[in-house]
């Protein structure tokens, strides 16, 4: 009699446990973060070995900041922009293009110095502390809308921000210009992709901007339409 009272609450106690480490077990299946670089890649991806010392494919994002020492060989493009002299005709001939159809397309921005980086990140900071943000969590929203001074593709060089000139809002309504429709959908034609797609922003670590164009080189850019992929996705599998 008393081994069958010691048994029951042992058996109890066992079935409690176990009920423990799986509900810990699941949880922690739940909430653990989306690391990007482990993110699952679409179905897809082309067949050639990606280089990647290929200049073209240097990536900068909030996890990988521009390579030390870098300087690109830049050159004036039109209102006084600089950019990476070995995309600038690729650029020129894309505007060109765009202007062709009909359309008024505006670049905005384009390389950045490391201290005009470090200004527009500091203001959109002091912005949003302003609007009653804590410092921490300020930092952390700027990070993803102008990026941290190190981690912002228009230091590379390869970036521009190309807007309609007559709707000139940095926000998702500039998707739905003409500019924008079209720049979205021959861009590759001239080795540009829309660098931080609607669905990437978790991989890409920003938000999503239509209007942000990077230069990879026009095989690349096709690979990267044709298999739906971002940047990070795309140097993920090693082949295009």
């Amino acid at each position: 009699m008393l081994g069958r009272k010691i048994i029951i609450p042992l058996l109890g106690l066992l079935v409690i446990v176990g009920a423990l480490i799986w509900l810990g077990h699941r949880a922690e299946a739940q909430t653990t973060p989306t690391d990007p670089a482990q993110a699952t890649v679409p179905t897809g991806a082309p067949q050639k070995t990606t280089d990647p010392d290929d200049w073209r494919l240097t990536l900068v994002n909030p996890w990988h900041p521009l390579p030390e020492g870098y300087e690109p060989e830049l050159t004036q493009i039109e209102n006084g922009h600089q950019v990476d002299a070995r995309c600038a005709a690729a650029l020129e001939n894309m505007l060109a293009g765009c202007r062709a159809a009909g359309l008024s397309p505006l670049i905005c921005s384009a390389y950045r110095t490391q201290e005009k980086q470090t200004s527009l990140y500091q203001n959109l900071v002091s912005k949003l502390i302003a609007r009653g943000y804590s410092q921490e969590d300020a930092q952390a929203k700027a990070g993803i809308e102008v990026a941290i001074p190190g981690t912002s593709e228009h230091q590379l060089g390869l970036a521009v921000d190309i807007v309609d000139l007559n709707h000139q809002v940095l926000d998702h309504t500039q998707e739905d210009t003409a500019v924008q429709q079209w720049l979205m959908a021959h861009c590759w034609e001239y080795g540009f992709i829309l660098r931080y797609p609607s669905d990437k922003s978790e991989i890409t670590g920003i938000i999503y901007e239509p209007w942000h164009y990077r230069y990879v080189g026009e095989d690349y850019a096709l690979a990267l339409r044709d298999a739906g992929l971002c940047l990070e996705e795309f140097l993920q599998t090693g082949s295009v």
